[in-house]
């Protein structure tokens, strides 16, 4: 591997000088390592700056910068000169590269265009309202271990659980009927795959944005009382009520609701698996669920590259000079492991209690659902721990198919004994 021009201490580098004093690496996405952040990325790290890559299958024309640690990645979310607004000039398009074509959601909008659409929403996702769902994802977590428990072993984890799980709580908030669980499964994982082509993953998008059409439709005649019904209402209210930002609300929250957790709930089932020493002692004290859910997320950090901005002027990061137009790529997997934070980041300590891991982002656009992933998480270890535990890998996890292939980190297939 090339290694980069680290300028003196103190000294800005900028666009022109790294393009010409070094080699510009093409930025690596797969992971080599199951449960180890990218190499390159762990050099750029200690670079000790945002270093300059190409990244030609998402901005062949645009500079990129690859940020890496904690720091740096927090002032990029927060700061209002890196936008997250997908219409801004050079924002790198992840779908089919036209920015006509783009459709977009609360996460690619800025200021008070995205406070508001956030705020009409974030009352169905606090911590009161998601005390109230608790019994029902426990009856959901205790329903699917049920039909495990019943069948034929192996049985594989994701599909009879990892999957169904958060997709009934997410279905049930949004008021989307389970019974279409597999058409928007299906779309969501050609959504992220990388190995798609653009026109499969456009056709994937179209899709689901069909199917939640129809359904707002129909509650739009007769709103029911579920999120997106009480969306209907609300909105009407406020005379700030269309149907197509309703669509884009339930597309973005149907498919993170689902996707991210439940890759969380199959690496963190693999890991107290594998480390039993670790599951015995949170089966004798529950208590530490929630603390191990914090080390999970951090160590894993499953959307690794979903905080992607670009800068609307010259600005100073990290002694970095980032000018307006270039493209920031948050590797937030590396910083995650940061040792300024994270001292012995690269250990799994499920008594560390990472409350500063970015695996939710950070600033104005952190995860809207993370209270419900923590809660949910909490429930699906403590319910597994207790209910199942013999729970065992059918197959050596080393060889277990990672989704190095994939925009949200996790396990294809997971099969498990007991």
């Amino acid at each position: 591997m090339v290694s980069l021009d680290v300028p003196e201490k103190g000294k800005l580098v900028t666009t022109a000088e790294s393009a010409s004093t070094a080699s510009v690496q093409e930025l690596e996405i797969a992971r080599r390592c199951p449960c180890s952040p990218n190499a390159q990325h762990i050099e750029f790290q200690q670079q000790g700056r945002p270093v300059k890559v190409t990244l030609t299958t998402l901005t062949p024309d645009a500079p990129v910068w690859a940020v890496s640690s904690h720091a740096d990645i927090r002032t990029m979310l927060t700061d209002m000169r890196f936008s997250a607004d997908r219409e801004k000039q050079g924002f790198p398009f992840q779908v089919d590269g036209q920015p006509g074509n783009f459709r977009r959601t609360m996460i690619s909008m800025d200021g008070a265009e995205h406070r508001d659409v956030r705020r009409a929403v974030t009352s169905e996702f606090t911590l009161k309202r998601m005390k109230s769902l608790q019994p029902r994802i426990q009856q959901i977590v205790d329903g699917c271990i049920d039909a495990m428990l019943a069948g034929p072993k192996p049985v594989d984890l994701v599909s009879a659980f990892s999957l169904p799980v958060p997709s009934l709580v997410i279905c049930e908030q949004l008021g989307v009927p389970y019974e279409g669980h597999e058409f928007f499964q299906t779309r969501s994982h050609k959504l992220l795959l990388r190995g798609a082509s653009a026109e499969e993953r456009l056709r994937a998008l179209d899709e689901l944005l069909a199917f939640l059409s129809d359904l707002i439709t129909k509650k739009e005649a007769e709103p029911t009382d579920d999120l997106l019904g009480r969306q209907i209402v609300k909105l009407r209210e406020a005379g700030t009520y269309r149907h197509e930002d309703l669509v884009r609300m339930a597309f973005l929250l149907l498919v993170a609701g689902h996707e991210t957790t439940a890759n969380m709930i199959s690496l963190g089932a693999m890991v107290l698996i594998d480390r039993p020493d670790d599951a015995a002692a949170l089966r004798a004290d529950p208590r530490k669920i929630p603390v191990a859910v914090e080390e999970l997320l951090r160590y894993f950090t499953i959307a690794e590259f979903i905080p992607t901005r670009v800068a609307t002027e010259d600005v100073e990061l990290g002694g970095s000079l980032i000018k307006a137009g270039d493209v920031l790529v948050a590797l937030c997997n590396v910083a995650n492991r940061d040792p300024v934070v994270f001292p012995d980041g690269n250990d799994l300590d499920l008594q560390r209690g990472a409350r500063h891991q970015l695996a939710f982002g950070f600033g104005a656009h952190q995860c809207l659902g993370q209270n419900l992933a923590r809660m949910e998480l909490e429930i699906v270890y403590s319910t597994l721990l207790r209910r199942i535990p013999t729970l065992r890998s059918a197959v050596p996890t080393g060889d277990l198919p990672f989704k190095c292939d994939a925009d949200i980190y996790g396990i294809h297939e997971f099969p498990v004994t007991w």
